[in-house]
């Protein structure tokens, strides 16, 4: 896990490296961050706004965590100081927000994940977020506020109409495409292949590039991985983890009864 370096998953996305995770909406047992690190993920992103994940299952996941080459990150159901922060310190290393539709929203987020004097963060050192070690507390906010991912989600047509003011938000990291909620508010609900949808998600990527921002999406087969890389998104989850793991099932087991037909 992540202790502030020029390692860390958040200084590589930001200069346009490429990382590979997984969004977690249903499985938070404590072997979950270690089969996700055996299989070459190296965020695990676990779901709050959906998948009914509280924070001490999630503060769990946390801990599944720690020791591993794995970052913990996890999507809040809204924007919200107590969202956010409280994420943070049960020990979240990213936070990813939905509904990101003004720039005064993506300020309170970036206020509310940063200690002063980037932003409003309260302080309790000697937690999970700084795993319950001891040393300068003034090392231990830099350390925060350097490594820590801030992840705005696009996926309405009101933040895509000031998607270029959101991105210019300075603490603002990445800029995530909400796919299937981007083509429900555009009016044309699953249809990816509709140039209306094709021209939004461009525009968000020229608006992420324009600031300095790093781009990522979820992507559940190969051809939504080609996708995302096709248009330069650096930060890509593979998920969700129930539509994997039924994919994976289904397979075998019709292999299964397939075999076994008389």
């Amino acid at each position: 896990m992540g202790q502030g370096n020029d390692d860390d998953i958040r200084q590589r996305v930001l200069r346009g490296g490429r990382v590979a995770g997984a969004m977690v909406f249903e499985c938070f047992s404590p072997g979950m961050p270690a089969i996700l690190q055996q299989a070459g993920c190296e965020f695990a992103l676990f779901d709050m706004e959906h998948a009914g994940l509280g924070y001490e299952t999630f503060k769990a996941c946390v801990a599944g965590c720690r020791g591993l080459p794995i970052s913990p990150m996890v999507r809040v159901p809204t924007a919200g100081y107590t969202w956010l922060a409280r994420a943070l310190d049960v020990g979240a290393e990213g936070v990813m927000v939905p509904m990101v539709e003004s720039v005064e929203q993506a300020r309170l987020i970036v206020e509310s994940v940063r200690y002063p004097p980037l932003g409003r963060r309260g302080a309790a050192f000697g937690m999970a977020h700084d795993h319950y070690a001891v040393g300068p507390v003034t090392d231990k906010i830099a350390a925060a506020n350097r490594r820590n991912l801030v992840i705005a989600q696009i996926e309405s047509e009101r933040g895509l109409a000031v998607v270029e003011q959101i991105a210019a938000v300075e603490g603002i990291d990445v800029l995530w495409v909400g796919h299937f909620d981007l083509s429900n508010f555009l009016g044309i609900p699953g249809q990816f292949d509709s140039p209306v949808f094709d021209a939004a998600v461009d525009r968000i990527v020229a608006a992420a590039r324009a600031h300095g921002k790093a781009l990522g999406f979820m992507a559940s087969d190969a051809g939504w991985v080609k996708w995302a890389r096709d248009k330069g998104f650096n930060m890509v989850a593979a998920g969700p983890d129930h539509g994997l793991l039924r994919t994976a099932f289904a397979g075998l087991v019709g292999q299964i009864r397939a075999t076994g037909a008389s």
